[in-house]
């Protein structure tokens, strides 16, 4: 799967989740294929040697750790979305397919962070607090507070962020 994700070639993925009771669609999504890290992608225990196909490792894909913004709904609660807001969710975050797997890791991780704090206008300071938990995921990097700062300009010069004042920043989304 991790193969599969880094190729040239990688899908995007749907996923349907739907009523049984009165055969209605109640949530189609579609997840750009630039939000597959390695990060959502968890490795299953082997088959038993009872098994036909003994083993055989599979995977999870761990929809929690895809920021909202890549779980673009095309219906959402039984409703079909407008498909042009479909399109400019889309359009929002294509950049992310144009970056490197390293860029790709910090911009959807800072994402996801961003999403952890309740307040829709937050600080600068904010983000701060996840420095231990970044150093943790990329322990090479020995400058976290400057790539946060610059995955937040990214994110502001994409329209995901609005820049308030000095260290205040708003959720466009």
């Amino acid at each position: 799967m991790i193969e599969r994700i880094h190729a040239d070639n990688n899908p995007h993925f749907f996923f349907l989740n739907y009523s049984l009771a009165n055969l209605s669609v109640q949530n189609f999504i579609v997840i750009p294929k630039y939000y597959f890290i390695d990060d959502i992608i968890e490795k299953r225990k082997p088959l038993a040697a009872t098994a036909r196909r003994a083993g055989w490792i599979g995977c999870n894909i761990l929809l929690n750790n895809i920021p909202s913004t890549g779980r673009i709904f095309l219906v959402k609660n039984g409703e079909v979305q407008n498909k042009k807001q479909v399109i400019e969710t889309w359009a929002k975050t294509s950049f992310i397919s144009k970056q490197s797997n390293e860029s790709k890791g910090w911009t959807l991780e800072i994402l996801k962070l961003i999403e952890r704090i309740p307040n829709k206008e937050f600080k600068l300071d904010d983000v701060y607090q996840f420095e231990n938990e970044l150093h943790k995921k990329f322990p090479k990097n020995n400058f976290i507070k400057d790539k946060i700062r610059q995955q937040l300009q990214i994110l502001r010069d994409k329209g995901l962020l609005e820049f308030k004042t000095k260290g205040v920043y708003r959720k466009t989304s």
